[in-house]
């Protein structure tokens, strides 16, 4: 199958794979997982899935994989909705929310392809065509231009380069959409700004609000179930208390300290949103908050208020609608405990949703005080209320930059004064900062799985990632040396746990991942165990 692919090829072949991932072609990882023979072999899809599901990209199949419809006509009804989201996202009335850049980003491409080489899935797949920004964005510019701009068909006839729009192109065009991180590595390296993850965000946007397709763990398991339970992970408001009592009571007799976890707690000065799954995942993530904020004297609480105990927001990843209405709802919690501000937890997406796009939805008081856990983090360790022991961390430590605080928002050197004061070992990534690789999870992708998308993950979107931490710790490599990745996102963590477990990295290399308050709390004098216990991860 081809590698090197035309746009025009996009719309032809029907039900026949455009592409396929060739292990012997992605860009080769560091000693011991240098030979393929000793790796996991991808999986491929079965005759069953094909007869089933629409597969007809690149072999890689998640949740977000539609089954074939039952007829033509169906197939042309899609068609023309697509047209019709088309038009949408070019109107102010339906898309006020990024109409402006997404025009920008249409018209202003020089087609230089410099942003290529900042894609770590595009360098990771060895150069596929398919996963270059420019391919899936140019075809979108075209198909705009076509059918959504006044004399766009005569124009497209007279071009070359022209591409139909038929049941292949949207299908293909769908899941090429799940093939990006969303991390906006391309439109920092961009001439003029323009930003392809944008464009794919937009895509999405399209196919969820105007056809109905979306990944079912980002909308059925996702915002749906966010909305109506409380969390993705479906723990219900009493649940999640619970599970928070007994933690306080494990770690309480761990740790030899009293933890407790205040809830609902009217006029606190914080109200601090974990993300949920960092309680059933890594549950000494809150744990650990709960012992920094109380031996800190914070005012704080957590909110029972569906969805207030679960700071994520999926709707960011493809879909204004079901973004905004989790994000009012965080607001609306926050007003009512009459808080004086909302401290996002250790994740990524959380900080955009809530800091920056957020503001485009919030109105009046809803438009409440929010602070990044990174600089919470900080105040409390340099705070002088809490003795540390740098010593206890005297283990090799390497900090992962999540896209969406450090890019994204700017957020670059709290948790680094942090690790430097605290972590005699630290080392950074090359590069890092604003520079940094994608874990390969982002823009939703962590917690997407199903038949072989994980096997994608871990060998395409998260390689550069896993790279560049082996070769952070390359003059460390044996199992024998303890390293740890300071990852202050949940989805970076689950999608560490998952290319860790993959690979085996822990049992070859001794590298585990967990977040920045662990490392924290590890070093506290009055922490007499080690809060950071090896054999747990």
């Amino acid at each position: 199958m081809k590698k090197n692919l035309k746009l025009t090829d996009f719309s032809k072949g029907g039900e026949r794979q455009l592409t396929e991932v060739n292990i012997n072609e992605l860009i080769p990882l560091p000693p011991p997982y240098d030979k393929i023979e000793e790796l996991p072999e991808f999986k491929r899809l079965t005759d069953e899935q094909r007869e089933r599901l629409v597969c007809n990209l690149d072999g890689v199949v998640s949740y977000a994989a539609l089954p074939k419809p039952k007829n033509k006509k169906k197939e042309k009804k899609y068609v023309e909705q697509f047209v019709s989201g088309l038009k949408k996202l070019l109107s102010k009335e339906n898309n006020w929310t990024f109409l402006q850049p997404l025009l920008l980003s249409l018209d202003y491409c020089a087609q230089c392809q410099t942003c290529n080489d900042a894609c770590p899935v595009y360098l990771a797949s060895g150069k596929n065509d398919l996963y270059r920004p420019t391919y899936r964005s140019e075809i979108f510019r075209r198909l705009v231009n076509k059918y959504a701009k006044p004399g766009g068909r005569l124009r497209a006839k007279l071009n070359k380069g022209d591409i139909e729009l038929n049941w292949t192109t949207i299908t293909r065009l769908y899941e090429l959409s799940y093939r990006c991180n969303l991390c906006r590595r391309c439109a920092q390296s961009c001439p003029m700004g323009v930003d392809n993850a944008l464009i794919t965000r937009e895509l999405r946007k399209l196919f969820s609000q105007e056809l109905g397709w979306a990944p079912k763990e980002l909308h059925e398991k996702g915002t749906v179930l966010q909305l109506e339970v409380g969390s993705p992970t479906g723990m219900k408001p009493h649940v999640a208390k619970d599970n928070l009592k007994f933690l306080d009571e494990d770690f309480t007799e761990a740790t030899g300290i009293e933890i407790s976890t205040p809830w609902d707690k009217e006029g606190a000065d914080v109200l601090l949103m974990h993300s949920a799954g960092d309680i059933v995942s890594f549950p000494e993530s809150p744990i650990s908050f709960s012992i920094l904020c109380n031996a800190a004297g914070v005012s704080w609480t957590l909110s029972s208020e569906i969805p207030g105990y679960d700071g994520v927001n999926y709707g960011l990843f493809y879909d204004d609608v079901q973004l905004a209405k989790i994000a009012i709802r965080h607001a609306q919690i926050a007003k009512k405990l009459k808080v004086k501000k909302i401290v996002m937890g250790e994740c990524g997406h959380q900080h955009k949703a809530f800091m920056t796009v957020a503001d485009r939805v919030f109105t009046g008081d809803l438009n409440i005080p929010r602070e990044s856990v990174m600089t919470f983090l900080e105040n409390i360790v340099f705070s002088g209320k809490i003795k540390f022991d740098s010593s206890k961390n005297d283990f090799s430590v390497t900090l992962h930059d999540p896209c969406n605080i450090v890019r994204n928002l700017g957020i670059v050197e709290p948790q680094r004064r942090i690790l430097r004061y605290l972590c005699p070992q630290f080392r950074e990534m090359q590069p890092h900062g604003v520079d940094n690789y994608c874990c390969g999870g982002g823009g939703g992708l962590s917690v997407m799985s199903d038949v072989n998308f994980t096997d994608w993950k871990v060998h395409v979107a998260g390689r550069m990632k896993f790279k560049q931490v082996l070769d952070a710790f390359s003059d460390q490599s044996g199992p024998e040396v303890k390293k740890y990745v300071c990852a202050p996102c949940l989805n970076c963590k689950l999608q560490f746990r998952d290319m860790f477990s993959y690979y085996g990295a822990r049992e070859k290399s001794g590298i585990i991942c967990s977040g920045l308050a662990e490392l924290i709390v590890n070093a506290m004098v009055d922490i007499k165990k080690p809060f950071i216990e090896w054999k747990e991860y």
